[in-house]
């Protein structure tokens, strides 16, 4: 079951290892999912699409923070 914290009102969710993408947020949420190659920084857009970062970030931290920082612009 995804974690989740509000930010300036977006709702960021993390995935517990091994939690698959698919179905889960809702359109504005900020998704984190670790992968095998890091921890990637997903935005779920109208009609479900997502959209990524093109590269993963080395921890959780970073991926964390930059998620917070996409959620203060996206309330503005």
């Amino acid at each position: 079951m995804a974690t989740l914290i509000v930010h300036h009102t977006i709702r960021i969710l993390t995935l517990e290892s091994g939690e698959a993408l698919s179905g889960q947020g809702r359109e504005d949420d900020i998704v984190l999912q670790e992968l095998p190659d890091g921890w990637w920084v997903h935005f779920i857009g109208e009609g479900g699409a997502i959209d990524s970062y093109d590269t993963p970030f080395a921890s959780y931290r970073q991926a964390l923070g930059t998620a917070k920082a996409a959620a203060e612009f996206s309330a503005e």
